[in-house]
Formats: structure tokens, C-alpha cells, sequence
């Protein structure tokens, strides 16, 4: 009777997914104008063609963000769970860590954190 109960659940959030992403391809406007093949710069009018590269080191960053933050999503539960775990849970997060520990040595001897 739970499995039912889940699988409804699923179900409907799949139908409101769904109805989320097809019902905005009905009700939207599909005439492209000059304007609106622009590209957008925080409500100013484009002046100029744009300029350079997108800086790399933005991208490392944020890329190095989240996986702090996926290991923080792993580490928490098991931050919780430590005691019931035993010996075995702790040298599983003890391999876990060295190999972000392995990764993040990496990104620091490869230049990944410098920002010149």
C-alpha cells in the first residue's frame, strides 16, 4: 500500500512537471522581432559589439564551489549517522576525503585556485 501511495506521488509530480514545461510553449508568443534577437544587458542598450573572453577562472571557481558543496552533501549525513556506522562507515569517508583531498591537491598544484 506505500509503494501505491509513492508511486501516485511520483506520478503527480510528473504531471506537474510536464504540464510546467509544455504549457508555456502554448501560451507564448513566437514572432521574433530584431529585438528580441539582441543580446540582453541589464535593461541598457547594447552599445558596442562584446569584448574579449569570458575569464576561464570564473568557471573553475564555481565548478570547484559545487563539489564543496556536494561534499558537504556527503559528509553531512554521515556526520550524523558516524556512531551506527562503525569502523567501516569512517574508512569509507576516510577514502572519500582522500580522494577530494587528492583532487583539490591537483586544482592547487595545477593553478586552478590562483586568480592572476
Amino acid at each position: 500500500m506505500e509503494s501505491l501511495a509513492l508511486l501516485m506521488v511520483f506520478g503527480f509530480a510528473a504531471a506537474v512537471a510536464g504540464a510546467l514545461l509544455y504549457i508555456p510553449s502554448l501560451i507564448a508568443p513566437r514572432r521574433e522581432t530584431p529585438i528580441k534577437l539582441e543580446p540582453f544587458e541589464c535593461g541598457k542598450d547594447p552599445v558596442a559589439l562584446p569584448e574579449g573572453r569570458f575569464a576561464i577562472k570564473f568557471a573553475t571557481t564555481a565548478i570547484f564551489f559545487i563539489i564543496v558543496d556536494i561534499e558537504l552533501m556527503f559528509l553531512w549525513p554521515w556526520a550524523v549517522l558516524y556512531r551506527t556506522l562503525g569502523w567501516f562507515g569512517f574508512a569509507e569517508m576516510l577514502v572519500f576525503l582522500g580522494i577530494l583531498m587528492l583532487g583539490f591537491l591537483y586544482i592547487w598544484r595545477k593553478g586552478g585556485l590562483e586568480w592572476d
